[in-house]
């Protein structure tokens, strides 16, 4: 599952500065997920994948986790994710996505969501590398 996906290095300057950038959602959400926080996992924020930057990124679970503002709210815009969605789901990355105002106003069912997602993948791939101390009988609570 620890496939190694190659990005494109020109991007490494836009995602640095998106992430001194970040929305109020977005670093409400890294507040939760930083530090290995959410069950050990590691996620990096604003991570280039391919030709694409995604919010945050588990690379274990090959997770991407979309926080979506008003931006995408435009058909172009949405076409765009569309795109990218599609086209890094061929590569074996997995999705779940999250608009703005519920990362302000609902974190505690996104955080739920993210669990739930994480179960699903750990389901479906047992060569999933778990983080240590990490035990596979939380997933049946």
């Amino acid at each position: 599952m620890a496939k190694i996906i190659p990005y494109n290095p020109k991007l490494k300057a836009l995602a640095r500065k998106l992430r001194k950038d970040m929305t109020f959602g977005e670093v409400l959400l890294w507040n939760e997920l930083k530090e290995d926080k959410l069950w050990g996992f590691d996620f990096d924020r604003q991570r280039c994948i391919d030709n694409y930057i995604v919010d945050f990124y588990c690379k274990d679970l090959r997770l991407a986790i979309e926080i979506d503002g008003m931006s995408h709210n435009y058909e172009e815009a949405f076409a765009k994710d569309e795109l990218r969605q599609q086209t890094l789901e061929s590569l074996g990355v997995q999705f779940v996505r999250f608009t703005e105002a519920e990362t302000k106003y609902d974190m505690q069912n996104i955080i739920r969501s993210i669990e739930g997602k994480i179960i699903e993948i750990i389901r479906e791939n047992p060569t999933v590398r778990l983080p240590k101390g990490f035990h596979l009988a939380w997933l049946d609570g």
